[in-house]
Order: structure tokens, then C-alpha cells, then sequence
């Protein structure tokens, strides 16, 4: 079928809207009619290079759309069907996924950033041309067709243009706080980045009842967002220290950290600063192949430094969940999103995502 996507044609280059060709669903397989898909700093660093792909490739992560058709022995979903699409898809069978661990699912995790569906398929060409795909979806198109179990079932009466982004984002920086850390009610709690992963770790920090949650950022705007959200405090780290702060703050420093961005040198400062039994939690990715030095001996007095995938929760499960939260009001996540792009305006898109203009920015079918 012909359809329109949004192409980049390589890395550090503008994206282009073009009319694609889209293989129909195989086996195991899931057309989707989009309705939404979110814009995430990882579509960001994979477009200008910081997170190397294959190019030709269709960008896009976090969508959500409708069933339109299924390939034969697709059992989880069915026409007609309101879907998330998720980052993290588990095939339930491989070692990390019957160890409780299926973020790191031995069949979809490597297909992340390869360019290709299971079994090396590339259903999307140009011109004869095959393109690639990305984070087995490639949502900034009019259709994906994805393997069933990125498809994830939820309610119909959610609207999905608001919920796509806890495929990746939302899920990521909620789980983050439930999974990762298991952060406990009263502790105090500081989130270095108030984008879309460091906002949505803040709501799960008050779901399961963080005393003190400190939000720490260079802009004023996303500080007054997590405000409202209910950050305890706010700390503008281009104007004072943000450190210093958090160890006046909690009288030694706070108990939990989660870097939501993706500087080496800031992730590095806080982690030589952990309190005694302190844990951090790395959250943002920065450049391909970046290091930095750990004071060993530090580490050995009870602080614990983790990276985290996804939030290393289990999305099948977890996204309906916060759907539901979603739309009983206990989780606000349609105040990350700033503003909706058409998508032949997703450069710009991606433009005011780069520049802090926007905390989510969305593109709507």
C-alpha cells in the first residue's frame, strides 16, 4: 500500500515526507493505522547521528493507532483493536524474559536499531529502494506494520494521540521509579532533566509516595511544569548549584537520583556525590560509546549506580496500567504535551524538541 512517511535519508539531515511502500502484514504480524506518535530525544540523537541507524530509515517510536488488519496466528490483538506501540516488546520465551527481565527480550532488544523485523524483513521500500525501520515500528508514517507483540491492547475510550508516548517516554521514566529503584514511600527523590522521562518519573514518585521530590533542569518552563505536577522543589542548575542544593535540601543528599538527560559530565558529578546507601538510576543516553571514571571505593559503601532500559518494567502489562491511572485522573500526562505537529511539519517538530521549546511534542494522522 502507498502511504506517507517521513524519511531520513541521513544521519545530521532534515527529515522528508514522501510517499513510501508498505508491505502488508506476514505471520505474526499487525497493520496500524496511526493516530499519534510521540517525538523522543532517541529519534532525535538517531537523526543527527549521536545514536548511529541505517539510513534510509523511518524514524519514529512512540506511536498509537488502530488495528486496520493481522497476518495469520496473530492472537493478542484484532481489527478494530486501540493500540500502544511499545519499545520494549517481549517474546516471553527467551532467558531474560522468563527471568523477569523482558526489556532485555533476546528476540526483539537487538532489532532496536538494526533497521530491520524479526527474521531481517524490511517491509517499508521507496522507489524499489527498502527502507529501514526503526525500533520495530517506524510510527512517523501514516501505517506501521509491526510484529503482534509491539502491538499493545488498550482501552478504547483513551485518546491515543495522548497516551502513544508511554511507549518509550512515559514508560520509561514511570517504571523507572516502580521497577528500577523501587522507590519507598516517605524517601526523598531528585530528578536531574525535566523532559518527558524525568516529568513522568516525577508522577510515579508521587504515586507510590516519595517524601521530598526534587526536579533539577536549566529552564524555567519545564521547572514550572514539574511544579505543577508536584515537584516539592525545583533547582535551575544554570543558576546555582544544583547539588549543593539537593544536600541542603535533604540534609546530606536525597536518597534516590534518576538522570533523566544525556550529559556524561553532570551524570558523573552526581554519581561521585551519591550519599552513603544512596542509589542512581541512568536513564538518559549520551553519545555512542561515551565512558567516565567511577571512584570504586566510594561505591563500596552501600551506593548503587543502575542503568536502567524502559524503566525495566514489563510493558504488556504496564501501559494498560497507566492508561487506566491515565484516565482516572491519578496521572496527568497529557500536561507534558506542549504542542501537535501535522506530519509535514515534523522538522520542526523536532526543532523545538531539540531547543527545550517543548517538553512532548506530538504528530497527529
Amino acid at each position: 500500500m502507498k502511504i506517507k512517511a517521513a524519511v531520513l535519508f541521513e544521519m545530521g539531515q532534515p527529515l522528508t515526507v514522501e510517499e513510501v511502500d508498505l508491505g502488508g502484514p506476514n505471520e505474526g504480524e499487525v497493520l496500524v493505522k496511526m493516530v499519534g506518535t510521540g517525538l523522543c530525544h532517541t529519534d532525535l540523537s538517531s537523526a543527527k547521528g549521536d545514536l548511529p541507524v541505517p539510513t534510509p530509515i523511518v524514524l519514529g517510536h512512540e506511536g498509537a493507532g488502530i488495528v486496520a488488519d493481522v497476518g495469520r496466528g496473530v492472537t493478542r490483538v484484532k481489527a478494530g483493536d486501540h493500540v500502544v506501540l511499545t519499545g520494549a516488546a517481549s517474546c516471553g520465551r527467551c532467558r531474560f524474559c522468563v527471568t523477569g527481565k523482558p526489556v532485555l527480550c533476546e528476540v526483539f532488544q537487538p532489532l532496536r536499531f538494526n533497521g530491520t523485523l524479526p527474521g531481517g524483513q524490511r517491509r517499508l521500500s521507496r522507489n524499489r529502494q527498502k527502507l529501514n525501520h526503526y525500533f520495530l515500528q517506524s510510527s512517523f508514517a501514516e501505517y506501521a506494520v509491526v510484529p503482534q507483540e509491539v502491538a499493545i491492547k488498550v482501552r478504547a475510550d483513551a485518546p491515543l494521540e495522548k497516551v502513544g508516548f508511554l511507549g518509550c517516554g512515559g514508560v520509561t521514566g514511570l517504571s523507572s521509579v516502580i521497577y528500577s529503584a523501587q522507590v519507598k514511600a516517605g524517601s526523598s527523590v531528585a530528578i536531574f532533566g525535566c523532559g518527558t522521562v524525568g516529568l513522568c518519573a516525577l508522577m510515579a514518585a508521587r504515586l507510590v509516595g516519595a517524601g521530598r521530590i526534587i526536579t533539577v533542569d536549566v529552564l524555567d518552563n519545564k521547572l514550572n511544569l514539574a511544579h505543577d505536577l508536584g515537584a516539592t522543589e525545583t533547582v535551575n542548575a544554570a543558576k546555582e548549584n544544583a547539588l549543593d542544593r539537593i544536600n541542603t535540601l535533604t540534609s546530606g543528599g536525597a536518597d534516590y537520583y534518576f538522570l533523566a538527560m544525556d550529559k556524561a559530565d553532570v551524570m558523573a558529578q552526581v554519581i561521585d556525590a551519591l550519599p552513603l546507601g544512596g542509589t542512581c538510576i541512568l536513564l538518559g543516553a549520551p553519545h555512542s560509546g561515551t565512558r567516565f571514571s567511577l571512584n570504586v571505593g566510594e561505591l563500596l559503601r552501600e551506593k548503587t549506580v543502575r542503568g536502567s532500559s524502559m524503566g525495566s518494567g514489563r510493558a504488556s502489562l504496564d501501559i494498560p496500567l497507566y492508561v487506566d491511572l491515565f484516565m482516572s485522573g491519578r496521572l496527568p500526562l497529557d500536561k507534558l504535551i506542549t504542542r501537535t505537529y501535522p506530519l509535514t511539519e515534523i522538522n520542526s517538530a523536532m526543532k523545538s524538541l531539540e531547543y527545550g521549546k517543548v517538553v512532548k511534542a506530538v504528530i497527529t494522522f
